[in-house]
């Protein structure tokens, strides 16, 4: 079985699922159809991988016709974001009636309205409707976009679940060296969809109960001064740190070094992989369940907690009752840990995805897998219209 995976460029989060599908499988002959050279913006941001160095790695740029081929005739192709590049192959290819998949985020994050346009809504059915009684399935990267599609009516019954499988260099379970101390951890873009900020009021509650903690916020953005300024005039300087923005591997040192990650991001947050990365790192993770990889991947009160519609008082209450009761720390840690390991891995995903490419190909009814990666997508209703007002719905 031939199967290729088409998009823009290789990085860092696909990278564990695509050198998963080509070492575990005898039958499977994997392949990577690179659209386009990465952008420079993003090499800056650290998330430069150089394709060569994978054997599975075509490149559509210098080798146009062989890749042409592989999407055309493979067995299985999947299509992620491509810019474009390749839309006209992937019209013949989602026509032709052999297997296809594609990957999406949301496309109407904050404003639903868009799809009563005459020009949004033929622009959808060119690029998904059309191939609604085809065997096109949709990989749904993140909880709400299942909701998204439905609005369109496409892939009806064919939404899976799916998302993105970072995978840390250590991957064992250890419990931080702690004292009565809590270490907190915050990472990514200082920008307003991250709600930074909520880390830093956290910290002000902190201090009104006496609690022993430390913050440590890895990363950057405009709103870097801003939360400087807050963390100097709260007198919070002893316990807050601004680390700035790291490599990936040193992100990861920090979270096996901290006992709780806080992750405060809107709705406008397509995945968030550092979720998977926390868990796997063995921090219990409090999130916003607006974020698209949260519903996946944590169950309120199970292996993690949530907090609902961007609200700073019930995120802080979640993170307080941690303080509250610190067994839970660990409690949530290990499971989620197990989550990584056992569901919402490239290994699981990869095997999941085989074994449903292969019973279709057998002639059967493809399942879908139990639990994770290739479940059904269930429909989980998005944010309001409201709530994408007072957020202002500034995608950055």
């Amino acid at each position: 079985m031939v199967i290729t995976f088409v998009s823009n460029y290789i990085n860092h989060h696909q990278i564990p699922f695509c050198d998963a599908m080509s070492s575990l499988f005898e039958d499977v002959e994997f392949h990577f159809v690179q659209a386009m050279p990465m952008e420079e913006k993003r090499i800056t941001m650290g998330w430069a991988v150089n394709p060569k160095d994978y054997p599975y790695v075509s490149l559509f740029y210098e080798d146009k016709k062989y890749c042409e081929d592989l999407i055309l005739n493979s067995d299985v192709v999947i299509f992620g974001w491509t810019e474009g590049i390749t839309s006209e192959l992937e019209r013949r290819r989602l026509a032709s009636g052999k297997l296809s998949f594609r990957v999406s985020e949301r496309i109407y994050r904050g404003s639903r309205i868009k799809w009563l346009t005459p020009r949004g809504l033929l622009k959808k059915y060119d690029e998904h409707i059309r191939y609604r009684k085809k065997p096109v399935y949709l990989l749904c990267a993140g909880a709400y976009v299942s909701a998204d599609f439905k609005l369109i009516h496409a892939y009806p019954r064919k939404m899976l679940k799916w998302g993105y499988y970072p995978d840390v260099k250590d991957r064992s379970f250890k419990v931080s060296e702690t004292d009565n101390k809590i270490r907190l951890c915050w990472a990514g873009r200082f920008i307003k969809l991250k709600h930074p900020e909520f880390a830093i009021e956290l910290c002000k509650e902190l201090e009104k109960f006496g609690y022993d903690y430390e913050l440590k916020m890895i990363g950057d953005g405009y709103m870097r001064a801003e939360l400087e300024k807050a963390v100097s005039d709260a007198g919070l300087s002893a316990n807050v740190s601004f680390q700035g923005n790291l490599k990936p591997e040193e992100v990861t040192t920090h979270m096996k070094d901290s006992d709780i990650f806080l992750f405060t991001s809107n709705y406008l947050e397509g995945w968030g992989a550092v979720v998977n990365e926390a868990m796997q790192c063995g921090c219990a993770v409090v999130a916003s369940k607006e974020a698209g990889s949260v519903p996946f991947l944590i169950k309120d009160g199970e292996n993690g907690l949530t907090y609902k519609n961007g609200d700073c008082d019930e995120f802080k209450k979640k993170v307080l009752s941690l303080f509250q009761e610190k067994y839970k720390i660990l409690q949530f840690a290990k499971n989620g840990y197990d989550t990584i390991e056992k569901v919402w891995n490239a290994k699981n995903a990869s095997m999941e995805f085989v074994r449903f490419c292969r019973e279709y190909i057998d002639g059967a009814v493809p399942r879908p897998a139990d639990i994770g990666p290739m479940s059904k997508a269930e429909i989980i209703k998005p944010e309001s219209i409201l709530r994408a007002m007072a957020e202002g719905d500034c995608l950055e």
